[in-house]
């Protein structure tokens, strides 16, 4: 067939295409343009999710009528002087928004200058634009867009419900609230507010912190740390959350750049560097960060969307990122976030005292129960009390925790009445002095002088962060005792994170002990997989893996690291295969291997289910 030039109309609406997706698409183009237009008001209005009425109103500088006719012109604009793609500093400058829109609906713009008497109205139905006429307005811009998509009704048949489209035009809203802190918005999706975000009249690092307590939570606000850095022309600020305040995926992380809101690979992979440290790999932190780069430095002509960049230095700004996102983590130290701390609050009841272990029969099954069903009363049925002494000074609660009587003897129960196993207390005498026997006898004996030195013992050890260990959990979870609080550790991360910090340290020492196996384990996988575990074999040699090739499909493990012990390597290899397989090569060697000797600390340490004593 000839080749033939298409119709202005069907390139208008093959545009229309690539930039309106469904009515968010539309008010992020419409906003982004009052925006650069320096409305610091902007009011929008949707009726049946944006399908049947979009209104976006603003008091920016607004158009003249030859303005107005001129923008409707495809790639018009006036936010490139000299037509230089690589300064650009505006949300818009491609001109495709308006024509765009206006290919697929019905569209008006009323708009008026400062320096106008009047404001002049311009519409335009599906490409086909009609005379400028005299308006009332005051001074900004107002633009309708009614029934989206109707020259197009194959695009109209994919939009999904009212309430989906709403909640993404919401979300395209409250990114650009957060970059724009001091600009007000509403919207109103023809039955009630679904935002109201007012301009705060304070400096901009608390306005912006209230204006993204008021979108991504209070919770937010309250355990937010500040984010700051500067390196080689390029700043870094924000707010990121504590590592206990993270949710299962990553919705609540947001990025922006030059004040673009900005759906970044490499960034969000620069975040799962900084906080591998701190979080489990299926866990995500929560986060709004804005980086301010020179624009001859990024390209942010590479969607039509513009929801993606490309930095000259992708490596630089990685690495200002990680370091900046470390830094302000490793500042808060062991700080938990209040929710974590009402949660435990709230179910450990204070309205509990001091009660003996009973037993009460448990409905449905033999044997016997603590009585009470919650977690607190559990433990406060199994603490131990000290008797109330008269006639002599008060002790401390720590000298009456040290002359408490041993655990009731459970041996004179019926054969058909077994002990509780999901609180494993620790005798406070073990717990200091390890190399006496733990029966009642001996603990009798203990002499003054010893209970003062295991007295001093307890009060050193209540200053280690993760304070003195005071029983087990479910065989899973440690409860410690600190001067103001108790902490519940899972003693699998916690021994996770012991291995992964001394794997780190032997690396970079370079002296990571390995073993020699027995039997080599052979692990069977795909030949691209094999590829792609072999292209990290010498580094993985380097934390004490050897690994050879055993055909196209199948590699070979000889050598193992001493510190994982009686590891499971099928498991371990196909879980660094997953591994390597997503890193690709975003990631710099130094990511790699702190994310490989994460996976290989997993399968080294000690199991939920375990019963752990004192000593370990």
């Amino acid at each position: 067939m000839p080749i033939r030039r298409l119709p202005e109309k069907t390139i208008n609406r093959i545009a229309a295409g690539e930039v309106i997706e469904r009515p968010a698409s539309a008010v992020k183009e419409l906003v982004e343009n009052s925006l650069d237009a320096g409305a610091d008001q902007i009011d929008v209005q949707l009726r049946d999710g944006g399908k049947s009425l979009i209104r976006v109103r603003d008091n920016g500088a607004g158009m003249s009528p030859q303005d107005i006719t001129l923008a409707l012109e495809r790639h018009a604009t006036s936010k490139l002087t000299d037509g230089d793609l690589l300064f650009i500093s505006t949300l818009g400058f491609r001109g495709e928004a308006l024509p765009s829109i206006a290919a697929v609906s019905r569209l008006e713009i009323t708009s008026r200058t400062a320096k106008a008497d009047s404001a002049w109205q311009v519409g335009v139905d599906a490409g086909q634009s009609l005379p400028p006429k005299p308006a009332s307005g005051s001074v900004g811009t107002v633009v309708e867009v009614r029934d989206l998509f109707y020259a197009t009704p194959a695009r109209l048949k994919f939009l999904r419900s009212d309430r989906a489209e709403t909640s993404a035009v919401v979300d395209v809203l409250q990114r650009l609230a957060m970059a724009y802190p001091g600009v007000n918005f509403t919207l109103h999706d023809g039955k009630r507010d679904r935002l109201r975000l007012k301009n705060m009249q304070t400096d901009l690092l608390t306005r912006r912190l209230e204006r993204l307590g008021a979108i991504m939570g209070r919770d937010f606000a309250e355990n937010a740390l500040t984010v700051e850095a500067e390196r080689e022309g390029i700043r870094l600020t924000g707010f990121t959350g504590l590592p206990t305040l993270n949710r299962g995926n990553a919705m609540m992380q947001f990025m922006f750049v030059n004040a673009r809101p900005v759906k970044d690979r490499q960034l969000i992979g620069a975040v799962r560097a900084a906080y591998q440290d701190f979080l489990a790999r299926d866990r995500h932190p929560m986060l709004a960060l804005f980086l301010e780069v020179a624009p001859r430095f990024v390209d942010v002509n590479v969607h039509p969307a513009k929801t993606e960049v490309r930095f000259r230095d992708a490596g630089h700004v990685r690495g200002l990122l990680i370091g900046a996102l470390k830094q302000s983590l490793a500042e808060a130290g062991h700080r938990a976030a209040t929710t974590v701390a009402k949660s435990a609050l709230g179910a450990m009841r204070p309205n509990y005292g001091p009660a003996q272990l009973s037993f009460t029969r448990a409905s449905g099954r033999s044997g016997y129960a603590p009585s009470g069903g919650s977690l607190s009363q559990r433990i406060a049925n199994q603490a131990y009390h000290a008797p109330v002494q008269t006639g002599s000074a008060p002790q401390t609660g720590l000298e009456n925790s040290l002359q408490q009587p041993p655990p009731p003897d459970l041996t004179d129960y019926p054969s058909q009445v077994s002990p509780v196993e999901t609180i494993h207390a620790f005798p406070p005498a073990a717990q200091v002095m390890p190399d006496m026997v733990n029966t009642p006898e001996m603990a009798e004996s203990a002499t003054q002088d010893s209970l003062a030195s295991a007295a001093s013992a307890i009060e050193s050890a209540m200053d280690f962060p993760l304070g003195a260990a005071r029983a087990q959990l479910h065989a899973t979870y440690i409860v410690s005792q600190t001067r103001d609080g108790i902490i519940l550790v899972d003693q699998h991360a916690a021994h996770e994170r012991l291995v992964y910090e001394a794997m780190k340290q032997a690396l970079a020492e370079g002296n990571i002990a390995r073993q020699a196996l027995l039997l080599p384990e052979i692990v069977e996988m795909p030949e691209e997989d094999v590829a792609n575990l072999l292209s990290v074999a010498p580094d993985l040699e380097k934390l004490g893996l050897v690994l050879e090739s055993f055909g196209i499909s199948a590699i070979i493990v000889r050598e193992m690291p001493v510190i994982l012990g009686d590891a499971d390597i099928q498991g371990l290899v196909k879980d660094l295969v997953d591994e390597v397989r997503e890193m690709g090569a975003a990631l710099s060697l130094k990511e790699k291997i702190a994310a490989v000797c994460s996976t290989m600390a997993c399968h080294g340490s000690v199991r939920a289910g375990r019963r752990l004593n004192q000593q370990e």
